[in-house]
């Protein structure tokens, strides 16, 4: 594959607005010991970008300071020691930085191949989405079947991935979300909705005995409402903390109750970590996607020039589901 010497990105040119992701040339990275170098076809676009776009999320040292946790597209190069993958091949990968671009460099063990039916577009909705619920829902929260399982934010691309996983695993799903058309949304996949807006999951998941495991990225004053919509022994996790991370919090039911409390970040996470999820996804939720049980959820693609009207999208908060950053055709 004929590299070139340099390749169109996208820069955060200061923190701010989604105007500041500025279009501009940089050297094509070459692939290190344990690296692939891929040629990017699609970036997907994740909340943590538009962290680090607005100054909030600073990327871990060694990383690209170019936004895009995730892509899919083919392997241009690979670094010294790298024998699973080869030039041409098919892949869709969790990156430490980097997407916004015409070539990204990963640790050649945080890529997974394309499944085979789906298109590069979709692949691209696949890592990021499904090291975080994987590695929180099931390696952290220990979700089995037959248990209640919560997800707030039902419709964006990690609910609507933790939903599908949590029901091909066989558990009972209930999901937020906050319109009539996401809650639709959400019933199709498989959960039972609750509109946020309308309604108590407080009052809805206690009626049913409680959850056993809640997987939240709200935080602030959700906290003690998901306390209470836990069963006794229940488990509640945290991913994102779009509410406020500081709270005050009664520990007499958390004791009474036996309930725990967790969380993590993926990012900052070693490349060790990581690719220890990237075993459990290829063993146990790619066979979900050959299965047909699980499907990534795309709301829309824009061109990577147009990376600033696609995070004023998200921010916007109507999407369903993944939005993508075509980069190549």
């Amino acid at each position: 594959m004929s590299i070139p010497h340099d390749m169109q990105v996208i820069e955060i040119a200061r923190p701010g607005a989604p105007e500041v992701l500025t279009p501009a040339r940089r050297p094509v990275p070459a692939p290190g010991a344990g690296q692939i170098l891929i040629r990017v076809a699609y970036a997907g676009i994740n909340r943590p970008d538009v962290l680090q776009r607005q100054g909030g999320y600073a990327p871990p040292p060694g990383a690209s300071e170019l936004p895009g946790l995730e892509c899919s597209g083919h392997v241009a190069a690979v670094g010294p020691g790298v024998t699973r993958w080869a030039v041409g091949d098919a892949v869709c990968a969790l990156l430490p930085g980097g997407g916004y671009a015409e070539y990204a460099l990963t640790p050649a063990d945080h890529a997974l191949p394309v499944p085979e039916g789906l298109s590069l577009a979709e692949a691209a909705c696949l890592p990021e989405t499904c090291f975080t619920v994987w590695s929180n829902v099931v390696m952290r929260g220990g979700l089995q079947a037959g248990e209640r399982f919560l997800v707030h934010g039902g419709s964006s691309g990690i609910g609507t991935t933790a939903i599908q996983i949590a029901a091909a695993l066989g558990a009972r799903v209930w999901a937020t979300a906050g319109s009539d058309e996401k809650c639709a949304a959400c019933e199709r996949l498989g959960a039972t909705a609750i509109n946020y807006r309308t309604q108590d999951f407080v009052e809805i998941l206690r009626a049913e005995g409680g959850a056993e495991l809640i997987l939240d990225m709200v935080a602030g004053d959700y906290v003690a409402r998901n306390l209470k919509a836990l069963a006794d022994e229940g488990r509640l996790v945290f991913i994102a903390f779009l509410g406020g991370p500081k709270v005050t919090l009664n520990l007499a039911p958390v004791m009474t109750r036996r309930l725990t409390i967790t969380g993590s970040t993926l990012r900052p996470q070693s490349d060790l970590a990581k690719a220890r999820i990237a075993d459990e996804l290829r063993a146990h939720v790619w066979p979900m996607v050959a299965a047909g049980k699980l499907r990534p959820v795309m709301d829309a693609e824009f061109p990577l020039t147009d990376a600033a009207a696609a995070h004023a999208h998200m921010e916007a908060g109507e999407h369903i589901g993944k939005i993508v950053l075509r980069v190549a055709g």
